[in-house]
């Protein structure tokens, strides 16, 4: 696990495994409205069996490639899921947080970074963002580049890429 000791902002960030986290909390925050309509690729109900799939694939990636997509915590409350996942040759970050988490996904970010940056698998990441994202400004102020959009499982994103090293 990561932990944020900073005494400046609020809270304790810690990761974790996707599979420790209660399949109603995942469910749940997944089945929100105002989720779904930033992830194009939500295209059925969550339910325990979609669930059992998604938490599946994320762990076979940390299987093949020794890193994932990691439940992630403030002071031990679940407030999203997010990390790394390989692409091919790529390692994209992605960051999915329950409605009441919005405000954290920069500090998240910037946490998940200070971890690509000192491992040396990842020379760069990229980002995938729906053009239903209108507040894209964070990316640049982390250094993110616009790189061009891309169609991925039948959904167009915005591609983004930091370097890391």
């Amino acid at each position: 696990m990561i932990s944020d000791k900073s005494t400046n902002t609020p809270g304790q960030i810690t990761f974790g495994r996707l599979r420790d986290v209660s399949p109603c909390e995942i469910i749940s925050h997944m089945s929100d409205p105002s989720i779904a309509r930033h992830l194009p690729l939500l295209r059925e109900p969550w339910n325990e069996e979609v669930l059992a799939q998604f938490i599946a694939v994320k762990e076979a990636c940390w299987r093949r490639d020794g890193l994932g997509h990691w439940a992630i915590f403030r002071n031990g409350t679940y407030v999203g899921w997010g990390g790394f996942q390989k692409e091919v040759d790529e390692w994209d970050f992605g960051l999915v947080l329950t409605r009441e988490a919005f405000g954290l996904g920069a500090r998240i970010a910037r946490q998940a970074l200070a971890f690509a940056r000192s491992d040396s698998r990842i020379p760069f990441v990229t980002f995938l963002l729906p053009p239903s994202r209108q507040h894209i400004g964070g990316l640049a102020r982390l250094g993110a580049q616009h790189v061009g959009n891309i169609t991925y499982d039948g959904a167009t994103f915005l591609k983004f890429r930091l370097e890391t090293s």
